[in-house]
């Protein structure tokens, strides 16, 4: 069974999801390490949610609630009031709702900017981060693969494309009116990640053209260099320059001391954790825009959602048809399978159109399992797999086991 424990912008206190990115260092194999009954774990943290999600032992008692606290256990030196607070705000989704709320998740339509680009690359990255560490199962691998195929199709056929639009675009959209000329303001980035990336990108379409980057990693030269603007060596001494700090690093915190005077100053921190202190917000002089007010901005539910939803449910409905039909899929192709080899015992070697014969006899049992496997795949869609699955009995002797279905992979339909 496939569970998911969601803490977002939606559910959780900022200052708690803050917490949490500060001091979990929750993993996939650290869940699998203290859990025997988690099969598999995919953890996603961006800078506004924190999601588990993870395939356990089905059946088992108690098995949603086993599973949250499980999660809750690897989140490493959390308080008890935090942990308590995750407990009660945080989501709980298990089954079929688990599917539908990552493609959501992955097409940006749960995300504080509808449509937002960043969430889908973290998805992945975070289905190969567990990939690597050998924590994925094939319900895991299916439900993230599938994810991604149905973000593309939602950009496809919905307005999201053209609309999606980053955190970074919603802050620059909140500070337009306070430039008269982007091409006159000097620019500060802190951090070189992905995100830096999509900032600058959203800075430059606005007129940007003094853009510096510090890193605490020593990387900001080379990215500088990748990305045509220039780098710096020591925080405090870029600050004096600065008009607009954007920050967006999961690895520094600017402080206070690091505001070298009370010259004004607009600072956008981006980053969960965050990246700015609260007290560089009393320093004269800054004014501090964070993601807690850059949420009150961002809620866009009416831009597009309603086609970008049915594209979700209509990939779900698919998703879990194809899994509860693998089973008898499966059961029907093994059975031409064995009756093909049977035939291909009997081709004599020295038969000069045996390799032909072989080709033909192939070719023949695909055609013959393609029809079986599409209507397979339409009765689970209609709710009719028992009928199904009783015709086959009836017809080849065949008994279908269901719960071999979370142990095999979902047959793709052709095409």
């Amino acid at each position: 069974m496939l569970f998911c424990l969601s803490a977002n912008h939606r559910n959780t206190e900022f200052d708690v999801l803050d917490r949490v990115s500060r001091s979990a260092d929750a993993s996939p194999e650290t869940i699998l390490t203290n859990h025997d009954f988690v099969r598999g774990a995919v953890v996603l943290a961006t800078c506004n949610r924190f999601e588990a999600y993870l395939d356990i032992d089905e059946p088992l008692t108690g098995g949603a609630a086993l599973a949250r606290e499980a999660v809750l256990d690897s989140l490493g030196p959390l308080g008890d009031g935090d942990v308590d607070a995750l407990r009660a705000s945080a989501v709980a989704l298990s089954g079929d709702d688990v599917v539908r709320h990552l493609f959501a998740v992955s097409s940006g339509l749960e995300s504080m900017v509808l449509g937002e680009d960043e969430i889908t690359g973290q998805v992945q990255r975070a289905l190969a981060a567990a990939r690597a560490r050998g924590a994925t199962t094939p319900q895991l691998e299916q439900a993230f693969q599938r994810a991604a195929h149905t973000t593309r199709e939602v950009r496809a056929t919905s307005d999201l494309g053209a609309a999606g639009r980053s955190l970074a675009r919603i802050a620059l959209d909140m500070v337009d009116s306070r430039v008269t000329d982007w091409a006159d303001v000097r620019v500060l980035l802190v951090g070189t990640g992905q995100y830096a990336a999509t900032t600058i990108a959203a800075l430059q379409a606005r007129g940007a053209l003094d853009i510096t980057v510090f890193s605490s990693t020593g990387r900001a030269e080379r990215f500088a260099a990748r990305y045509g603007i220039r780098s710096a060596a020591d925080l405090r001494t870029a600050m004096v320059d600065a008009d607009v700090v954007m920050t967006c690093t999961a690895r520094y915190t600017v402080t206070a001391d690091e505001i070298p005077d009370h010259r004004p100053r607009l600072v956008i921190d981006l980053g969960l954790p965050r990246n700015v202190d609260q007290a560089v917000a009393d320093v004269p002089g800054i004014e501090l825009i964070d993601l807690e007010l850059i949420g009150r901005h961002a809620a866009l539910p009416e831009l597009g959602g309603r086609g970008a939803h049915e594209v979700v449910g209509s990939h779900a409905a698919t998703f879990a048809a194809e899994r509860d039909a693998a089973p008898a899929v499966v059961a029907v192709r093994g059975h031409i399978q064995t009756a093909l080899e049977a035939e291909l015992a009997r081709v004599k070697d020295a038969d000069p159109g045996a390799d032909a014969t072989r080709a033909a006899l192939r070719h023949l049992a695909g055609v013959l399992s393609h029809t079986p496997s599409v209507r397979a795949r339409e009765f689970a869609a209609a709710g009719r797999l028992d009928e199904f699955e009783a015709a086959l009995e009836t017809v080849f002797g065949l008994e279908v086991a269901r719960r071999a279905a979370q142990d095999i992979d979902i047959p793709r339909a052709a095409g």
